[in-house]
């Protein structure tokens, strides 16, 4: 990874600054971007601490915002010209059902159609970087998530916090499955991953049902695994030269898996990518 430009969203705190310490400590290029700048400051200045200090840059970005992603891909254009690796990662979730300034539910949108729009902005640098790399942070969660073009949003109802986390999940994977059709030939790969039951700070008592707050926290001590475990899933899939060349891909502990049949479903993936670039601007 010596020298090679790696971009991580979501990458002041958990999984994302955990990736942005490895990689930089093995050479790699970071460029951290984060919503909240007090916080990405503080996760700039520890990655420093253990890597060529010029080789770590902050860019901000609400990824729930899509002029915010747009100018997140303006920055990236302007201070780089290349861009080896893309590691999509940056989510969380609502209690309740929000909708962005863009008119969007807020979960979608975070984890979803923000990526979906930065992936489908760089895909330029990343082309004339090849071989260069796109990883999508799934979840196994995606098992549990539907796609319904009648209510994408939950804007006639239904609304639930796993409901709207499985939803994004699932549609991080046909994404996946779906660029990397289109990317064939193109020397740049993407693929997807869960990074296994890590304990992050996306399940806290400001995010979770008052009834799942007591289960979360004794499964955060008996059996979910660190922030540093799960950057190893997500370093697999940007580094490893086991998985070169490989693209459109599912993997749970660094295993290519089948996902969910939604997530195998190749007509919804090409109606979701259409839906996707209307809500994007991008057609």
């Amino acid at each position: 990874m010596q020298g090679r430009t790696v971009l991580i969203t979501g990458a002041s705190s958990g999984l994302g600054y955990e990736a942005a310490l490895k990689l930089a400590r093995v050479g790699a290029n970071v460029v951290m971007v984060v919503r909240d700048a007090q916080r990405g400051e503080t996760a700039l200045a520890a990655v420093k601490a253990v890597a060529r200090p010029a080789s770590v840059s902050l860019l901000l970005c609400d990824m729930a915002s899509l002029p915010s992603v747009r100018a997140l891909a303006k920055d990236l254009a302007s201070h780089h010209d290349r861009l080896d690796v893309l590691v999509n990662n940056a989510g969380s979730v609502k209690r309740a059902r929000e909708t962005t300034p863009d008119g969007l539910e807020w979960t979608f949108a975070a984890n979803y159609l923000g990526h979906f729009l930065l992936t489908n902005l760089l895909l330029g640098v990343l082309r004339r970087s090849a071989p260069a790399r796109i990883v999508n942070v799934s979840s196994v969660g995606h098992r549990q998530g539907t796609i319904d073009f009648d209510n994408l949003q939950f804007e006639h109802g239904g609304y639930r916090i796993m409901s709207a986390y499985g939803r994004s999940k699932l549609a991080q994977i046909l994404f996946t499955r779906e660029l990397a059709r289109r990317l064939q030939g193109s020397g740049v790969t993407v693929n997807a991953l869960h990074p296994g039951a890590v304990a992050t700070g996306i399940w806290t008592k400001e995010t979770l049902p008052w009834y799942a707050r007591a289960p979360i926290a004794l499964a955060k001590k008996l059996f979910m695994t660190t922030p540093s475990q799960g950057a190893d899933r997500i370093l697999y899939l940007a580094t490893s030269p086991d998985v070169e060349g490989a693209t459109g891909g599912y993997y749970e502990k660094d295993r290519l898996v089948q996902p969910s049949p939604a997530a195998r479903d190749e007509a919804l993936a090409v109606r979701l990518w259409n839906e996707s670039m209307r809500l994007a601007g991008l057609g």
